[in-house]
């Protein structure tokens, strides 16, 4: 199944580790969503996106590109948190349901975190996402992208 993965992750790149270890078992293309905001999506069958979370969503570019580029794919989300809560996911899928694109799950972990005044308390989830996090996620990955 030919996959791309948008994504956005910056601060401490949470979200990127998850990826990284991905792309280091299987055969996927990661396109940075603040770089490539109009990169051709229309070539792939399976369609992450990925984000660290910010203000309880995705961050904007990642929205944008599943506003933008999406048409009708299979997708699934991949983020990092600070706090644990629900609803992470709302945003963007509203995004995608309204592209027509399959939902096929999503995978959220700890992240560490310094936004703002976390900083000042030495942040939230220090050494998240840890091996056993990636590995989940590399898991999670491969159960979704069986053919």
């Amino acid at each position: 199944m030919k996959t791309a993965i948008v994504y956005y992750s910056k601060h401490h790149g949470n979200t990127k580790k998850l990826l990284d270890a991905i792309s280091d078992k299987k055969d996927v293309i990661l396109i940075d969503a603040v770089l490539n905001p109009d990169a051709d999506l229309s070539g792939y069958d399976l369609v992450g996106f990925a984000s660290g979370i910010y203000f309880s969503k995705f961050h904007k570019s990642v929205l944008e590109a599943a506003e933008k580029l999406l048409s009708g794919q299979k997708v699934f989300f991949m983020y990092t948190y600070g706090a644990k809560k629900q609803g992470y996911t709302k945003a963007v899928r509203e995004v995608v349901e309204k592209r027509n694109a399959k939902i096929e799950g999503g995978y959220g972990c700890f992240g560490f975190d310094t936004f703002g005044p976390l900083k000042f308390v030495g942040g939230l989830a220090k050494g998240h996402p840890d091996q056993e996090e990636i590995k989940s996620a590399v898991s999670f990955f491969e159960k979704i992208s069986k053919e």
